[in-house]
């Protein structure tokens, strides 16, 4: 399927991120791709292809600039940084979606924004500043809920995959963001998976030897399928 790099600027930044295309252009539905925290790595854009491969236009952001990789210990000053304000993460994400919406034969009332990781937490707050979103899927993510009322904001409808096993997000997180989403009528999901820790979906994590992170076939394959109903309820499925 075609790609391209495509190069935009949000919050004093230059970005590059990569719009891929169904084989033969596409119409229709689209999905805006958050990556994890070290980058747009490999594995972000092969899934901002595979999406593509199904039919659908696909853009994967480039939340850093220069389209730079970053070691976990690198990102985290960002990452803990956006937490506390996400403004300027806000603005990255934004400039992503509106690269996206302008690709032609984008329908922009069928737009869908999925993140892994760090990428789950970059579109969950992209939703909460009133983005025209359909839907937001988030993959082993993070859930810290700094600003409750944002979620009223929320749009579209919202899917978290979890992992029961994973350590990084507090059963106690997961807790203050169900009551965020029920206090604020949004129409939720969250998906927990047995056996299944962080970073599920990345057939590198074992690798990291980072103690917490382990690929899970069953669960990636799993949660994908998820991903694949909800957009059919939302922007449809090509």
């Amino acid at each position: 399927m075609p790609t391209e790099e495509i190069a935009y600027s949000a919050d004093g930044a230059e970005m590059r991120g990569l719009l891929a295309t169904p084989d033969g252009g596409g119409c229709g539905p689209a999905v805006l791709v958050a990556h994890e925290a070290p980058g747009l790595m490999d594995i972000c854009q092969e899934r901002t292809r595979r999406l593509a491969d199904l039919g659908f236009i696909a853009f994967a952001l480039d939340a850093y600039g220069h389209g730079r990789l970053l070691t976990v210990d690198e990102a985290r000053p960002q990452l803990i940084a956006w937490v506390n304000d996400p403004t300027g993460l806000h603005a990255r994400t934004a400039a992503a979606l509106e690269v996206l919406t302008a690709t032609p034969g984008v329908d922009p009332t069928r737009v869908a924004a999925i993140g892994h990781c760090f990428g789950a937490y970059a579109v969950l707050e992209l939703a909460r500043t009133g983005a025209e979103l359909a839907a937001v899927v988030g993959f082993h993510p993070g859930l810290p809920v700094a600003r409750p009322d944002g979620a009223r904001r929320i749009k579209g409808k919202v899917l978290m995959c979890v992992g029961a096993q994973d350590p990084l997000l507090p059963a106690e997180q997961r807790a203050a963001f169900e009551a965020e989403m029920i206090a604020a009528g949004v129409d939720w999901r969250l998906n927990l998976y047995g056996q299944a820790q962080h970073s599920f979906t990345n057939p590198g994590a074992d690798a990291t030897g980072i103690p917490g992170l382990a690929y899970h076939a069953e669960t990636d394959r799993r949660s994908w399928r998820a991903m694949l109903d909800l957009f059919a309820e939302t922007i449809g499925v090509p």
